[in-house]
């Protein structure tokens, strides 16, 4: 792997003008292709194996033109003071809305009249018209959301107010600006770690182009994938952050070696077969915990997965190719002025004592290395009670998923969901569809009779309409209002009452009895992905074992490296339980409505920082692997390690964090979510796990942390991440590589 990696950093450095040509070309390509591609014709959201699929299944089949999965809008009106709903001039109002709501767009299926379906509130003040589409949210085309929103300002003219809620009007969430100053932090954080501008901008630039390519394809393909604008967001959001980071690497080492004295080339072809290797094993362990998402067997989520592992694999293969191509172009200024002159001082000073150079300073990573090696039981003990305090809140998870109840108070949105909670009840913001199929029925309208008697006196149950028949007489669905909003506890007990009552059901009338609508899709899914949970673990956990132990020749530093994430993560689940849920500091991150954590949080942060958390145990591990491997002792290797790697680290963490916070300025509560969990996850295992457990357990192990059996090693391939092999071959070939210096002309221009 690393004489690999060797030959390809040297080469792109020599051929940087046609690497970099290459990679411009597939940054036009995908650009082009973004740009031309159609929207997706047909991106519907199914949870395969669900009993709420199951149902929306067999409507289609049933109710043909039905629409069961149709997008739909709420268009409320309130009275103003001392008016009511039932008033001439406001129910012409209404009226004509119906009206114009009908011919607004031909996608439209049905527009409902709130003084025909009892639409109007107890008191008056409040009615709605519900306006039901041919296509899911995803597939409604702007000219029929334009028509909805211009008949909504249209009717609010008239006095009433006037708001429009559902998911008609699902637009790509808003990251807002803390994005780019998630990017500007990034900089900055680079400058002050190289002390260049030039060589801080090269990372920004490659990760930027990557992200390009990956957003793009992604743009360019979402047709024949059908993907949906989630899936680019969480590509940008991982493509960008581990993008930098890799970039990071790559540069920090090439730096290094050339203040070793080596020439440029050869310093990129060994910064590439070195701190490469690390970058291509982690980027493995980052696409392996996006791609097991598929075990979910959610088809939106696995989609995302894959996107954003693509995107990974892009900002490997920039960073082995095109970053060595472009440091052959930045010349000196990799290095400061200041870096600059104190290298030439200090090799001045050894060429005329005709030693080596003096040793620089100990720097902050070496201190903090020996304290903890003076120390490792006290440290070790501090930071797993600190994480385990953070996590105590996770004992109170509560999953869901979010509804209009959770946007922003000044979103319409959430007024228009108030206004229908105000009005009738919170119940109504969510309503059940129980479907009944009757075909093994002898009495189809009384069984129907008899299943809404029964669900009507179960508790929580506000109403219940009527049953709705097919014309074939064989189906029909009955509205079910909860008393309690859509994402409560209170109304996931409400369907597992329902679906209890199902076998009761078959036997007494001979009908089928499903549960479904979005408020039960929801509840599925969160079952589903807690189902999900243990296996996606075991597979995730177990390949990236596998692949670490392969990396480091060892058993318990993959393990120390599993058991430290797990306990970041939960950490990090406590910070978004005492946010998100019960509270904390809402205010600080734009929290506007607290109640149950997104249901895909836990298997998604699992995913996630997964193969993040693993990224900083490569770079900072094999730099100590690399150090033992080459006779130093177990103390001095986790010193070496921590010299030449917490800086970078603790910068690439710093820039992780700076990118995924920015997510948190969203007015998507989904992605303000993301966007918290994955910063707070980033800190707890960069700083809290790789920076103090992983030195302070490397401490009290000693050399048993290395310790790997002889059959094991035999049995695992051996792929030299560390370097070993590529050295001794450099070592013994030093004539050819003086000829490959020669052969090139530009050979004293790319000294440093």
């Amino acid at each position: 792997m690393a004489t690999f990696l060797y030959k390809l950093g040297r080469f792109a450095f020599r051929r940087r003008g046609f690497v970099a040509l290459i990679w411009v070309a597939l940054l036009a390509v995908a650009g082009v292709g973004a740009a031309t591609a159609s929207q997706p014709a047909n991106d519907s959201f199914s949870i395969p194996g669900t009993e709420a699929q199951k149902a929306f299944d067999l409507l289609e089949q049933r109710f043909p033109g039905g629409n069961a999965d149709g997008a739909t809008a709420r268009v409320v009106f309130r009275a103003p003071s001392g008016e009511k709903m039932t008033d001439p001039a406001n129910k012409a109002v209404v009226t004509k809305t119906v009206a114009e709501l009908k011919a607004s767009s031909p996608q439209v299926a049905s527009v409902a009249d709130p003084y025909q379906t009892q639409a109007v509130s107890k008191d008056g003040t409040t009615a709605y018209i519900l306006t039901s589409y041919k296509v899911n949210a995803l597939e409604l085309k702007d000219p029929a959301k334009d028509g909805l929103k211009e008949v909504g300002d249209k009717a609010e003219k008239s006095g009433l107010s006037v708001q429009i809620g559902g998911d008609a009007l699902q637009e790509m969430p808003e990251t807002g600006s803390t994005e780019i100053i998630g990017i500007a932090i990034s900089a900055v954080v680079l400058a002050i770690t190289f002390g260049s501008l030039v060589a801080a901008g090269l990372p920004l630039l490659t990760a930027l182009i990557g992200v390009g390519i990956g957003i793009s394809s992604i743009t360019a393909l979402a047709t024949t994938l059908g993907l949906s604008t989630t899936t680019s967001t969480l590509a940008m959001m991982i493509g960008l952050a581990v993008g930098i980071d890799y970039a990071l690497f790559i540069v920090s080492r090439y730096r290094a070696e050339l203040a070793e004295g080596r020439d440029r080339e050869e310093a990129a072809g060994r910064a590439v077969g070195t701190a490469g290797s690390a970058v291509v094993f982690a980027g493995l362990t980052v696409v392996i915990a996006l791609v097991g998402l598929a075990v979910v067997n959610i088809p939106m989520l696995t989609k995302m997965g894959f996107a954003a592992a693509g995107t990974v694999v892009i900002a490997v293969l920039i960073a082995i190719s095109l970053i060595p191509a472009v440091l052959g172009f930045a010349g000196k200024r990799v290095f400061g002025r200041k870096a600059r002159r104190r290298m030439e001082e200090r090799a001045a000073a050894a060429a005329a004592s005709g030693t080596d150079a003096p040793e620089e300073k100990p720097n902050m990573g070496t201190r903090w290395a020996r304290f903890v090696l003076r120390r490792p039981l006290m440290v070790l003990l501090v930071a797993v009670l600190g994480l385990g305090a953070a996590a105590l809140p996770a004992a109170s998870l509560e999953l869901g998923l979010p509804d209009d109840g959770s946007q922003p108070v000044s979103s319409q949105k959430r007024q228009a969901y108030d206004a229908i909670s105000k009005g009738f009840g919170p119940g109504y913001n969510g309503p059940l569809m129980v479907v009944v199929d009757a075909k093994g029925s002898d009495d189809a309208k009384g069984a129907a009779q008899q299943i809404r008697k029964t669900i009507t006196g179960l508790d929580g149950v506000a109403g219940v309409s009527p049953a709705a028949f097919n014309k074939a007489g064989d189906t029909a669905t009955l509205t079910v209002i909860s008393k309690y909003k859509p994402s409560s506890i209170d109304t996931e007990n409400l369907v597992g009452d329902i679906r209890d009552k199902a076998s009761g059901f078959k036997s007494d009338t001979g009908a089928e009895v499903l549960v479904t609508g979005q408020t039960a899709m929801n509840i599925d899914i969160s079952q589903k992905l807690n189902d999900a949970l243990v296996p996606y673990l075991v597979l995730v956990v177990g390949l990236a074992f596998l692949l670490l132990m392969v990396v480091f020749r060892s058993v318990l530093v993959p393990l120390k490296a599993a058991l430290g994430f797990l306990l970041s993560v939960v950490a990090a689940l406590g910070a978004v339980v005492a946010v998100f849920q019960w509270g904390w500091l809402a205010d600080l991150f734009g929290v506007e409505e607290t109640g149950p954590i997104m249901s895909m949080m836990p298997i998604f942060m699992i995913g996630v920082v997964f193969g993040l958390a693993m990224d900083y145990e490569v770079f900072l591990v094999t730099r100590m692997r690399e150090a033992y491997v080459h006779g130093e002792r177990p103390g001095q290797a986790v010193v070496t390690g921590f010299r030449h790697g917490a800086r970078v680290v603790t910068a690439a963490a710093v820039i992780m964090i700076s990118v995924f916070a920015g997510f948190i300025g969203s007015s998507e509560s989904m992605i303000k979510m993301i966007g918290f969990g994955l910063a707070t996850a980033v800190l707890f295992d960069a700083f809290v796990v790789r920076m103090a457990i992983v030195p302070a357990v490397l401490a009290l192990l000693g050399k048993a942390a290395w310790w790997l059996p002889r059959w094991l090693d035999r049995a695992l391939p051996n792929v030299d991440v560390e370097g070993e092999g590529l050295r001794k071959q450099l070592e013994q070939s030093p004539a050819a590589q003086q000829r490959d210096r020669d052969s090139d002309p530009d050979a004293e221009l790319t000294r440093v």
